[in-house]
């Protein structure tokens, strides 16, 4: 599989949809992190997922600490808008977990100082823009990083 596609506690639904859409169309498998926004079962994260929903290759964790221990000593790269290196610079391998934020607030302060080594961010060009939908932010990393492995 190419990459693990973590999210945080992730808020809304249609954009989980269709990250679960995105993942599936780039081989890569979803990871969710409690606690949602949302019930999994929402009709609004059917509807952008559509019929795909079923195929993705996903796994649920109850919180942060149960993701950490399950993928202990995996390769990790977190996007925050706080970073200071851009996506670009990531050196991608096959599998690496992509971990992002939720939609409000991005990752916890905990993770930011833990991880800052393994912090990248999307460049943004105008003072007028905070951050990038979610959706949009994992499809630009994970379609440089499927460019990149080729």
């Amino acid at each position: 599989m190419p990459f693990n596609i973590v999210l945080i506690e992730p808020e809304i639904p249609n954009n989980t949809g269709n990250i679960g859409r995105l993942a599936l169309a780039s081989g890569s498998s979803l990871h969710l992190v409690k606690p949602f926004g949302f019930e999994i079962t929402d009709t609004q994260l059917k509807r952008a997922g559509l019929d795909y929903w079923q195929h993705i290759n996903l796994h649920i964790y109850e919180n942060i600490e149960e993701f950490f221990h399950t993928n202990k000593g995996k390769a990790m790269v977190f996007l925050s808008s706080h970073a200071i290196k851009e996506h670009w610079s990531i050196d991608f391998e096959d599998n690496m977990f992509l971990v992002f934020g939720k939609e409000s607030v991005g990752l916890p302060k905990s993770i930011l100082e833990t991880h800052s080594k393994k912090l990248y961010k999307i460049p943004l060009y105008s003072k007028h823009v905070r951050s990038l939908n979610l959706a949009n932010a994992v499809s630009i990393v994970v379609y440089e990083g499927l460019k990149c492995m080729r």
